[in-house]
């Protein structure tokens, strides 16, 4: 961490600003044992970091990632999207990635990609997260759903926050402040990022901010709880992150890279996007990751320099001219890293082998044979990582509509694909404990979905907060410590 230079001559809330302490982490690479209590107070947490400068303390958030393969297929009017999001426990940041949004076919990857299946998803995750209690959805633009052909730029414009507060792209230095020191963030630069990805527009005065104000549910406003911070497509890869209104003003150096690695390693058919931004005083990067297929022996050591040209070229752009800015450019910068996708590993198993073991529950012997296990472990790749017991069968690949493996059908050598766990959730950096890491059933796709939830600890400003902010005392019932058996029944 940065420590900014201390002069008694200057102020001190300037020092204060600029003050960060190294926090210990205590993020567990496991799943959490049984608990012997009820419910676990999330702040209790943090007890054991090291006591923050005046000014600055630790508050802990909920963070719920998922990652889902959905086969090039398009989703429907009637896709429930409610267990997957776990709307019934929520969070306060979610952190969507999908992969083959749209069929990976030469129109796609050569042309012009598909945009309207990203529009759909954002209106289907929209309904699910702002629904109300009578389980209506709160958004007019939810309301007709699929009747005429979305665009992408005006649904992402749709579900931002319709509040009156811009969120600046830069905000090191309080606007009060700014005459008082000359190294503050004047007229930052613009981030490469887009209106589809966040519609991050100059004011007409020319000063660059992200503009969240214009919204056409004016009229819904004080009922909306979640708003799009960013979504973004490559290709088939397609990110999309969503806040707590309340948290969004605290939200700024928003940033997002992408790398293709497909075809001859340069086309976006493979690769990644990766998304940054300061939450509070804590950097935030989640990389959302489609890396090469294949199962035959050494396509585990393409992925593996997938990941690796991933972490040595993204570059996200600076945005501060101030030199006491925090925000990295490499993703290993960031104080929190979360890596989500279709990984693409494969068992290291016959499909025999792997079929006998599956007919089991042997789930420690198939993960045994894992590659990203082996890989991790051999240190070849995601040094340093970690990621939660598995205690979930395979996520891929199955036969559409069924619970049923596709080697099983397709009895061809050619055809049939051995099981394996494709779809990961991995993280980097301290202060992140995993609360669960389980795969959903839909049927929907050839792949499960994976999800995760994270308690965070993010550094925060006791000035930043507003009297009356909402706090994140929550408790978390111990079922959600514990492999669950609860699966998402309603999205098929």
């Amino acid at each position: 961490m940065t420590v900014g230079h201390q002069d008694v001559k200057k102020k001190s809330f300037i020092h204060k600003i600029f003050t960060m302490m190294e926090r210990e982490g205590s993020g567990s690479s496991d799943f959490p044992e049984p608990q012997s209590n009820p419910a676990v107070d999330i702040q209790s947490i943090s007890s054991t970091e090291p006591q923050m400068p005046a000014g600055q303390y630790v508050q802990s958030f909920r963070v719920f990632v998922a990652t889902w393969n959905v086969g090039g297929k398009s989703p429907h009017n009637g896709l429930n999207l409610d267990d997957f999001l776990q709307v019934d426990n929520e969070s306060d940041i979610y952190v969507l990635g999908f992969q083959e949004i749209v069929p990976l076919n030469a129109g796609n990857v050569l042309v012009l990609e598909d945009n309207e299946p990203a529009a759909k998803w954002l209106t289907l995750i929209n309904q699910s997260l702002n629904k109300s209690l009578d389980g209506s959805s709160r958004s007019k633009a939810s309301g007709s759903l699929f009747s005429s052909k979305p665009s992408l730029k005006k649904v992402s414009k749709t579900f931002r926050t319709e509040s009156k507060r811009r969120l600046k792209s830069c905000n090191c230095i309080f606007e009060l402040e700014r005459k008082h020191s000359k190294d503050f963030c004047f007229r930052c630069q613009q981030p490469n990022i887009n209106e589809d990805d966040l519609s991050s527009e100059p004011d007409e005065d020319g000063s660059n901010v992200f503009d969240i104000s214009e919204i056409s549910m004016a009229s819904t406003s004080n009922h909306l709880k979640y708003s799009l911070i960013a979504s973004k497509q490559m290709v088939g890869i397609f990110v999309t992150i969503w806040a707590r209104k309340e948290h969004i003003q605290y939200v700024s150096h928003l940033r997002i890279s992408c790398i293709s690695r497909g075809i001859m390693g340069c086309l976006g058919n493979k690769g990644c996007i990766s998304v940054s931004f300061l939450f509070h005083q804590t950097s935030f990067c989640f990389v959302c990751s489609h890396l090469a297929s294949g199962e035959k022996e050494g396509d585990e050591l393409r992925r593996n320099l997938d990941v690796l040209e991933i972490l040595k070229s993204t570059q996200f752009p600076k945005i501060c001219k101030t030199n006491h800015s925090r925000m990295p450019d490499k993703i290993l910068g960031h104080d929190m890293v979360i890596w989500l996708g279709d990984l693409n590993y494969r068992i290291a198993l016959s499909y025999s082998e792997t079929r006998k073991l599956l007919e089991n529950n042997d789930w420690d012997a198939l993960l045994n044979k894992d590659q990203l296990k082996i890989e991790r472990e051999a240190e070849r790749v995601f040094k340093g990582w970690k990621e939660g017991k598995i205690y979930f069968a395979p996520t891929y690949k199955y036969f559409y509509n069924s619970d049923t493996y596709f080697g099983e059908i397709k009895t061809s050598k050619k055809k049939r694909r051995t099981p394996a766990w494709c779809d990961r959730i991995l993280w980097h950096g301290s202060g992140i404990k995993q609360l669960s890491y389980i795969r959903g059933e839909s049927r929907f796709s050839d792949h499960r979905p994976v999800c995760g939830t994270f308690v965070v600890d993010v550094v925060v400003n006791q000035n930043e907060l507003k009297k009356g902010s909402p706090s994140s005392n929550m408790k978390i019932e111990i079922e959600e410590l514990l492999p669950t058996a609860r699966y998402f029944k309603n999205m098929y």
